[in-house]
């Protein structure tokens, strides 16, 4: 019996008394000892997610720079109407674009809504560059960014015949 006893104090490793097998043994098949290996990402599946990151962007960032230039141009072409629309009430009150009829004061541009910095005075300065007393051209021309970006249209102007005219070397359809 002492043999006995002898044996079972000295078992073998990974086996508790009467053979039976160690409590180590059994932590490795838990399930939260499995996870814990497996808790992040690997190196490769960062990688793969950063290229297709990139392809996104390099397809996405010029389209949207594009529509910015668009949706900036038609705003201020649709300022320029404003103007144009002014510019036929000063006609029809006065009988002539260039001054006032009654008191010979020179015709400017009002200040208006459309052309503040808050709306397309940030990307587009107006003028009256040519102003008689029969005919008038509103000119829209671009400032800053777009200035830079806006190459194919430039200047947009419009006359009193409502001709629209384009500074760049797009045409009159490619820019209004």
């Amino acid at each position: 019996m002492e043999w006995l006893m002898s044996v079972s104090s000295r078992s073998a490793p990974g086996f508790g008394r009467c053979g039976a097998p160690a409590p180590e043994v059994f932590d490795r098949f838990r399930p939260r000892d499995r996870l814990r290996g497996s808790a992040g990402f690997t190196l490769i599946e960062l990688m793969v997610v950063v290229a297709i990151i990139a392809v996104l962007t390099a397809i996405a960032y010029p389209a949207y720079t594009s529509y910015l230039i668009k949706t900036r141009r038609t705003a201020a072409e649709g300022c320029l109407s404003e103007y144009a629309n002014y510019m036929e009430r000063y006609y029809t009150t006065n009988l002539r674009y260039d001054q006032d009829a009654t008191t010979a004061v020179a015709n400017t541009l009002p200040a208006i809504d459309c052309a503040s910095p808050q709306q397309t005075g940030g990307n587009y300065s107006y003028d009256l560059p040519a102003l008689s007393a029969t005919a008038y051209v509103v000119e829209a021309t671009p400032s800053g960014t777009q200035l830079a970006k806006d190459t194919l249209c430039g200047t947009l102007k419009l006359d009193q015949k409502g001709m629209r005219t384009v500074g760049g070397s797009g045409t009159v359809d490619q820019c209004w």
